[in-house]
């Protein structure tokens, strides 16, 4: 197998569990290094484990995005380790549901620190080591891309009832993301996002089964999750490892000269 990423360090946030975990480890077998970042120290742990057992290498990093120093340490972590940092996937995140004239300004501002916020101060951490190291590469005639990835939904793109907040943060994720794009993209530094649609995560499981995520009741009724499921052209969920295979699409030299867009990965359910 062609190892797309050899050699090359990774963070990936909420990686200890979903599509995090999966992209890590998709990552690892093509050859990166990995920051596996994650607010549970359990899962960081298992997947940094399981990445070795792959025969790569990986960290966990236990930390909350959403606390101001998170960036800072995160960042210092991987260059500590692995000298370097090539990409950037800041995917985690979580939902608090409710409609507008219900929601409180705590459960929005929660949905912009973790899915808005977080991803602009990662990446303004991470500029030493990915648009000034490259600069400086540029000037010596090396070529070498690096690469952000931000996780968005297609409820920035179209608006989720019941997400005023959620869709909100996601929405400016993908405006985040075009930003750096062209404010780096001369350092040949590409900035994509996934918009993802309906995929298999704990996020997404039927609400009936009664999980808590973060201190909040996760999922979707299983009557409105199969009506979702309807609307799908493909009439079935993406898996975790077809949301990771999108990710690493936009780490992958394949991408690189895709900078600035948003990936729809939703089976066609936005078409």
């Amino acid at each position: 197998m062609v190892k797309l990423l050899e050699n090359q360090v990774a963070i990936i946030t909420g990686a200890g569990r979903g599509i995090g975990r999966d992209t890590a480890l998709m990552f690892a077998e093509h050859g990166a290094r990995v920051v596996v970042a994650d607010r549970d120290e359990e899962p960081a742990a298992e997947v940094a484990s399981l990445i070795k057992e792959i025969g790569s290498d990986a960290i966990a990093f236990c930390g909350n995005v959403t606390d101001p120093a998170f960036p800072k340490q995160v960042v210092e972590a991987a260059i500590t380790a692995f000298g370097r940092l090539d990409i950037l996937v800041n995917n985690a995140g979580y939902c608090i549901d409710g409609l507008i004239h219900k929601m409180s300004d705590e459960n929005f501002q929660a949905m912009l620190d973790i899915h808005l916020i977080a991803p602009f101060r990662l990446i303004r951490e991470a500029s030493p080591y990915m648009r000034d190291v490259a600069k400086k590469e540029i000037e010596q005639g090396i070529v070498h891309h690096r690469k952000i990835i931000n996780v968005s939904s297609g409820s920035g793109v179209r608006g989720n009832m019941g997400q005023a907040n959620y869709s909100s943060a996601k929405a400016g994720v993908m405006g985040l993301t075009k930003v750096v794009a062209k404010e780096w993209g001369q350092f040949n530094v590409n900035a994509n996002a996934v918009a993802f649609g309906f995929i298999d995560t704990r996020l997404t499981r039927p609400k009936e089964e009664g999980l808590i995520v973060n201190g909040e009741a996760a999922g979707i009724p299983e009557k409105v999750r199969n009506m979702l499921i309807n609307s799908i052209p493909q009439k079935r969920v993406g898996s975790g490892s077809e949301a990771a295979a999108s990710i690493l699409f936009l780490a992958s030299p394949f991408s690189n000269y895709v900078n600035g867009q948003v990936l729809g990965v939703n089976g066609g359910s936005l078409t």
